[in-house]
């Protein structure tokens, strides 16, 4: 068979942590030197075309097991896990083995590709590593749901925070504002004050002004009367020892009620020697009648 062929393949492995691997997959090559592959194997074929012996099972035989020694090495060194993750490496690893082994290249092939196509651990091990993996991804959508959680809780907190923040912002800015319009209002009622007490000083000195001028005037009518006084002791003095009889002659009123009003006060004066007076009321209609102008 001068064509490329596929030769798929199973072998187990032991991992480091002694799991039993199953590696699956498959390996293409062709026939690169058929005379010497012809020395080390018999394909002669008979009269109807059909190989005499099964040499072809043989080749990929040994095959397999040049690539089975080519990573037994490398998965005895990893775990389980590690193993099942290293379908690359492991790949890598049997077709680096294969292309540079010596007894592959006796055979007369070449080695084209190698494929990894699984690698499961035995069934029981493969159904705890199920178990487990559901369980930590079980873990790690309840973590997912509590993260969520916990940040819609977190986000709610940050809003009412910042709501607080906000109405504590607003009510500083009030107390602010109330503490601004409460010193204006001082001010003013101290501006008040002060214009009160302006008002208060001018009307005291006002008052003082009116006091000063009302003692001017007092010291002045008083200064007047005492002048006044004065001037009428002087005047009359001379008069003083005067009788009052010589005083009202000299006074000489000329009112006929004044002259009658005298008369009766001397008929007072002297009512003990008088024994009966008569005086009529048409005498003294007469003597209180006003004169009459003769004009009128």
């Amino acid at each position: 068979p001068l064509g490329s062929n596929d030769l798929p393949f199973i072998f187990n492995e032991s991992t480091n942590d002694y799991q039993t691997v199953s590696i699956q997959g498959q390996i293409t090559y062709k026939i690169s030197n058929p005379k010497g592959l012809s020395e080390l194997l018999d394909f002669t074929v008979d009269a109807s075309g059909i190989y005499k012996k099964n040499e072809i099972e043989k080749l990929n035989q040994r095959i397999i097991n040049y690539a089975q020694t080519s990573t037994s090495s490398f998965i005895h060194g990893i775990g389980l896990k590690d193993s099942i993750r290293s379908a690359k490496t492991i790949e890598a690893q049997i077709l680096q083995g294969l292309q540079n082994s010596p007894s592959v290249s006796t055979l007369g092939i070449e080695i084209l590709n190698v494929n990894i196509l699984a690698i499961r651990p035995n069934p029981e091990m493969e159904r705890a590593l199920e178990t487990e993996t559901r369980e930590k991804l079980q873990q790690e959508a309840d973590q997912a749901i509590y993260e969520r959680r916990n940040f819609a809780v977190e986000q709610e907190r940050k809003i009412k925070e910042s709501e607080l923040n906000t109405e504590i912002a607003v009510e500083e800015k009030k107390k602010q504002i109330s503490e601004k319009q409460m010193e204006a209002r001082i001010l003013e009622a101290e501006n008040k004050r002060k214009l009160r007490e302006m008002q208060v000083q001018a009307d005291i000195a006002v008052e003082e002004q009116k006091k000063k001028l009302i003692e001017m005037k007092t010291t002045n009518q008083k200064k007047e009367a005492e002048t006044q006084g004065f001037v009428t002791e002087t005047t009359l003095k001379p008069f003083r020892d005067i009788d009052w009889k010589t005083l009202v002659a000299l006074n000489n009123n000329p009112d006929p009620k004044f002259n009658i009003s005298l008369a009766f006060r001397q008929l007072a004066e002297n009512a003990e020697k008088i024994g009966n007076l008569n005086i009529s009321p048409d005498l003294l209609e007469n003597l209180l009648q006003e004169k009459k102008d003769p004009k009128k």
